[in-house]
């Protein structure tokens, strides 16, 4: 396919042939990129293992043949094997969520642990170096690596290339939803192209939000197997009977979609979510979510640790913003406010004060230009702001400050949005479960929006968090809190 006077080798979108049916090439973009993906581990596993066989090795070159050639060479099958076994190049993970990192990270343990083994088999003197400092580095180099290829996957998914052809089934309403979400997030790489309907008719005549409907439930498969859809998303109707679903999953055997129901009981996912064969029934098993235990105080040491590590990184900068806070305006430079943080538990949060002193008085006049969703009060073009605030604010480092609270344990660095005590007086139960964790400096509501987001989108996000949470999760929404951080959107 041609773009722009070039060829692409990831064609973006589908070409009806003469005969009617549709040409979507999906099939090549995901093995070249898995095969990229394969050589970016190799080549970046071999660097880190002959720089380091090199830089070391030279110290002991009369033996570099017999002992660091071998152990160099062994380093690199044995990563590179375990990365195989453990599934690191399934194409199912590759370019989207924290799975594609989780299992490179477990595959490298893998290799840590025989590689260790092996070293106390053989009595290897050098065996440390291998595994305290070129697993490690292979970690870093090779999931930095991953990063900006999936960087790249993702700018070419928002401009319509490298996406999975989706064939929607279900209700109107929910087919509409997955459209929907597929459209806010093209970085996932689905992109809804047909949709199937209980009568086969749309809410718009033939078609869903602009997408066509092109036929009954029952034909799904027909059209699978005549149009190669590459993802047929099955949405709540009525229609769908085990029976019903069991039978379209054989009839989609032989092609190349991937069948992908969606859970209609409750919206949980990540680590807690599991699926078991009891008494020849497939059944989902959610487990209950933990709140204590090994993971948690894990997550209570990187809390602490990280927190005095960034303190003492950016006290050159918190001092520089304290001074022009205070010269700016009238006031000190700090700001404290109470909010509720783990069960209920008010506290005292910290932030660099980016309001003029005494805000809180000419809130009542400006509360019928509030802009904040459900219970919160914001203003884009706040005057109460002060020059310097507004440039805090766009970046996030009026919340530096609040570093201390997480120090002092009544904060995390992850977590949901700590509220006002107001705030928290409006939750009913189902909002109340936020505060069954600590309230975090970032979070999801923070890589996803902020304050452009709805309140009840905002809200879903931190259940999510409370119901899904694993280390993984955190790791991620760190990584992506800078970028975020970077961009400003929804900071005001």
């Amino acid at each position: 396919m041609r773009q722009g006077g070039l060829v692409s080798p990831f064609p973006s979108a589908h070409e009806r042939l003469a005969d009617g049916t549709i040409d979507r090439p999906a099939t090549d973009w995901e093995q070249r990129y898995r095969r990229t993906v394969i050589i970016s581990d190799t080549v970046t596993t071999a660097l880190v293992v002959g720089t380091i066989g090199e830089f070391f090795g030279v110290r002991d070159a009369a033996n570099w043949h017999e002992k660091w050639g071998i152990l160099a060479f062994g380093t690199q099958l044995l990563v590179l094997g375990t990365l195989a076994v453990g599934r690191a190049w399934a194409p199912a993970v590759l370019g989207q969520g924290a799975e594609e990192f989780r299992r490179l990270g477990r595959s490298l343990f893998a290799a840590t642990v025989v590689l260790a083994l092996g070293g106390i088999a053989l009595t290897s003197r050098n065996i440390k170096l291998w595994i305290f400092v070129a697993i490690p580095a292979i970690a870093l180099v090779t999931m930095t690596a991953r990063y900006l290829l999936r960087l790249w996957l993702h700018k070419q998914r928002k401009e319509g290339r490298c996406l999975r052809p989706v064939l929607a089934a279900g209700s109107a309403d929910t087919v509409r939803d997955l459209i929907d979400r597929t459209r806010k997030f093209p970085h996932l790489g689905w992109r809804v192209d047909a949709v199937c309907t209980t009568d086969g008719l749309g809410p718009d005549g033939d078609h869903v939000d602009g997408v066509p409907v092109v036929g009954p439930l029952a034909d799904v498969s027909t059209h699978v197997r005549r149009d190669g859809y590459r993802v047929v998303a099955v949405t709540p109707d009525p229609h769908w009977s085990p029976d019903r679903l069991r039978r379209l999953a054989w009839n989609l055997e032989g092609s190349d979609a991937e069948m992908v129901v969606a859970p209609v009981l409750m919206e949980v996912a990540g680590p807690r979510l599991h699926v078991d064969a009891v008494l020849g029934i497939p059944l989902l098993r959610v487990s209950m979510p933990t709140f204590s235990g090994g993971p948690r105080a894990v997550k209570e040491v990187v809390d602490r640790l990280g927190a005095a590590v960034l303190l003492l990184l950016f006290a050159p900068l918190m001092a520089l913003v304290a001074l022009l806070v205070a010269v700016d305006s009238r006031g000190g430079a700090f700001y404290r406010q109470r909010r509720v943080g783990k069960d209920g538990r008010e506290f005292t949060i910290l932030k660099f004060r980016t309001m003029v002193a005494d805000a809180h008085r000419a809130r009542a006049g400006l509360e019928e230009l509030n802009e904040g969703a459900g219970p919160l009060f914001k203003l884009r073009r706040d005057p109460r702001v002060t020059r310097v605030g507004a440039v805090l604010r766009r970046y996030s480092i009026d919340e530096l400050p609040q570093l201390f609270n997480v120090l002092t344990g009544s904060m995390s660095l992850v977590g949901p949005r700590p509220p006002l005590p107001e705030e928290s007086a409006a939750y009913g139960p189902d909002i109340r479960r936020r505060l069954l964790v600590k309230p975090g400096l970032t979070g999801l509501w923070q890589i996803s929006g902020r304050s452009d987001l709805p309140w009840e989108e905002a809200v879903r996000l931190d259940l999510r968090y409370v119901e899904d949470w694993s280390l993984a999760l955190d790791t991620v929404i760190l990584w992506k809190t800078l970028r975020a951080v970077l961009h400003g959107q929804g900071a005001y």
